[in-house]
């Protein structure tokens, strides 16, 4: 072998290598963030259910039980992922371990409560990666289960993240629903013209026509709603919400104007927002 030829394997394996180590890094990298998104979503979505309990006062027992619902939310997603059951308790110390840490001085009246919150949330990032550079490989390859009879479930799981999303970010709205100005409404056709513009959907014939006659239906709706009393304007601000998540599901369904994934979020969104105006507004 000419020494050209060497060099330029050499260059090739040189090339492979780093090429690798960067695919591997995104993935570690990419599943840290999963990490992080997933202990979010469970923070959000499992605080409402321990509002009930009155030892929730105490800043300890609250700690606790924000690290149970961070660790349910990194847990379920890590089974979905495939990831054991080894690795997901160990994800689960590392939301533990940094608030026992801080517990013993809060304990003796060394440190406040809202150090003890704020230093266990900061430290949990730190261990969540120590945790991770543990078990490397376990965080650079992909994970994929045997298919069994759960398999169609966990997939239609995973398929419907934007409704997952929209349910976590609406979660509040169950708790102390809001309500929206009417003038908000207008947010919703806009949004479709906006994307629509960018994605140059709004070419495809009778679609510019349909998006500014739904513009048009929301602007008299709004019109309306704040020209009648606020009793009756309640339930038309929220039947607007509701039609406009009729509006997401026609698109969904037939792949219009807007991504996928945003019209259902968008119709989740549409329809808690709606629904929980009517009812308990």
């Amino acid at each position: 072998m000419t020494s050209r030829g060497y060099s330029l394997r050499v260059a090739g394996s040189t090339l492979k290598y780093m090429t690798n180590t960067m695919t591997l890094n995104g993935r570690f990298a990419r599943h840290y963030v999963e990490m992080v998104v997933a202990m979010v979503a469970g923070m959000l979505l499992f605080a409402p259910l321990w509002t009930w309990w009155s030892a929730m006062a105490r800043p300890d027992v609250e700690a606790l039980v924000m690290a149970t619902n961070m660790t349910l939310g990194m847990g379920i997603w890590m089974r979905i992922r495939g990831h054991g059951w080894r690795p997901i308790a160990e994800m689960g110390a590392a939301m533990y371990v940094p608030f026992l840490l801080l517990l013993g001085p809060y304990w003796l009246g060394v440190l406040s409560a809202d150090v003890v919150m704020i230093g266990g949330h900061v430290l949990m990032l730190p261990a969540m990666l120590v945790a991770m550079l543990l078990r490397r490989t376990e965080y650079t390859v992909h994970h994929h289960r045997q298919p069994s009879a759960s398999g169609k479930v966990v997939t239609f799981l995973k398929d419907r993240w934007p409704t997952w999303l929209a349910l976590v970010v609406t979660i509040d709205n169950w708790v102390t629903p809001m309500y929206p100005p009417a003038v908000v409404m207008m947010i919703l056709p806009t949004a479709y013209l906006v994307i629509g513009a960018f994605r140059k959907r709004l070419r495809e014939p009778g679609m510019l026509p349909l998006q500014l006659t739904g513009f048009a239906a929301y602007l008299v709706l709004v019109g309306v709603a704040l020209s009648v009393p606020e009793e009756i304007a309640k339930y038309l601000i929220g039947a607007g919400w509701l039609a406009h998540g009729i509006w997401d599901y026609f698109h969904h369904r037939h792949d219009k104007v807007v991504p996928r994934a945003f019209s259902e979020w968008c119709g989740v969104v549409d329809v808690v927002i709606g629904v929980t105006i009517i009812l308990f507004v």
